[in-house]
């Protein structure tokens, strides 16, 4: 098995003559490493899509039910937009932080105390604008210590380990998505539920405050601020680095097209499908997604270390996701939709994993894994914001739902395309 170079550290560099903080990793994690990273994103993901996908469809019809869509459209955009500049200047912040603690930890502890405090005000919010605060809020935090907790792997992880890691922290991504549904679902009601979700993150993430320590940097290998190139550093040229480019385009459209298919699932088992209870419809289908997810994460990851590629497996799993979407654009029924969501968790598992050891190996630059990795989180980001302009339109004006799982497939199959532009990485 053979893998490129690492883009880890800029190769006109030895690795050997960087500071240990920015050295390329050799040694393996240890497995309480990878349990605190795992938990992590558990928690990150359940605070976070416990609110997107039930509370704060429940929130908006509490609020405004004439125009419960456009009060959703208006929290998720503004939240999204939020995590467009949160993530990747997180990220830049923590690449230059000197705590003892080492780049990461300080901000996964002030990233997951600053979204405890903000679901606490969703809990308590009187209206539809504290709502939306509430919610920017939990998206400055929550990207803050994902930003932080991503940034770890390519500091600490072997690139021959990646897709393994990579698959363990799908698998806790995964698990804290249906656990976000189960602790929404089970509250009851909204205000229960982001208590639920504000203890469960605060839980979650204090192992890694504990066990994800490493190496400190030094503030004499600190570059001087400078606002300017602070600035500057946030535009990564597809021209200098073009494998970056295209790995930040295909992880995009794939998101694009998997936000057009979540955005309005509750709404969609409600007034298309007729499911009687649509949030435990929501709740059932993200079961059978995250179990899909679980089970291709866990295997597809090791399998792309042990063959050393990582294209044939984004293209398949890009391919995969697109399917989901024309099947329940076909068919808009309640069999259908388990069925989609089936198809749709066995392609996401494999593309979070392996996409994401793909990413850690197109990196520029040592100094910058923070960063450059939250200018890629922002083609997790971006599609949030679009997906609200895009999605209600095409519901209200341009033939429904079928019609956005229509363009949903159509989106995300062009990752598949652009993944073979990539030339670093077999």
């Amino acid at each position: 098995m053979t893998f490129p170079e690492a883009g880890g550290h800029d190769s006109r560099t030895p690795s050997a003559s960087l500071p240990a903080a920015l050295r390329e990793p050799v040694g393996r994690v240890r497995p309480g490493w990878v349990a605190a990273v795992a938990l992590t994103n558990l928690g990150i993901n359940a605070a976070f899509f416990g609110p997107l996908q039930v509370l704060l469809a429940q929130q908006s019809q509490a609020f405004d039910p004439a125009h419960k869509e456009a009060v959703l459209a208006l929290a998720t955009g503004f939240g999204a937009a939020v995590s467009l500049v949160a993530n990747p200047v997180a990220g830049a912040l923590s690449d230059r932080t000197t705590s003892r603690f080492g780049r990461r930890v300080p901000w996964v502890l002030g990233g997951t105390v600053l979204a405890f405090a903000a679901l606490m005000l969703l809990a308590g919010a009187p209206g539809v604008a504290v709502m939306v605060l509430g919610w920017c809020l939990v998206q400055a935090g929550c990207n803050a210590a994902y930003a932080a907790v991503t940034a770890a792997v390519p500091d600490q992880v072997p690139a021959a380990q990646r897709g393994q890691i990579g698959g363990i922290a799908a698998m806790g991504q995964t698990v804290g998505i249906v656990l976000g549904a189960v602790l929404a679902t089970l509250a009851g009601g909204f205000v229960l539920g982001y208590l639920y979700c504000a203890v469960f993150l605060l839980a979650c993430a204090l192992p890694f405050v504990f066990r994800g320590r490493s190496a400190p940097l030094d503030r004499a290998d600190r570059p001087p601020f400078r606002w300017a190139a602070f600035l500057r550093g946030f535009y990564v040229s597809p021209r200098h680095y073009p494998d970056f480019g295209w790995a930040w385009l295909t992880r995009f459209l794939v998101n694009l097209g998997n936000s057009l298919f979540t955005l309005y699932l509750f709404y969609f088992l409600q007034d298309e499908v007729r499911y009687p209870q649509p949030a435990m419809g929501v709740l059932v289908l993200t079961g059978i997604y995250a179990a899909m997810v679980v089970v291709t994460a866990v295997l597809g990851g090791p399998w792309s270390d042990r063959v050393g590629r990582r294209k044939p497996f984004v293209v398949a799993s890009a391919a995969t996701i697109a399917t989901a979407s024309v099947i329940v654009a076909a068919v808009p029924t309640w069999p259908a939709a388990l069925v989609a969501a089936a198809v749709l968790g066995a392609g996401f598992g494999i593309f979070l994993a392996v996409d994401f050891a793909l990413l850690t190996q197109v990196l520029p630059n040592a100094l910058d894994r923070g960063k450059d990795l939250g200018v890629i989180n922002v083609a997790n980001s971006l599609p949030q914001v679009l997906a609200p302009l895009l999605a209600a339109p095409i519901v209200l004006y341009l033939g429904g739902y079928r019609a956005l799982f229509a363009a949903a497939a159509v989106v995300g199959l062009s990752g598949a395309v652009f993944v073979r532009r990539i030339k670093g990485v077999r």
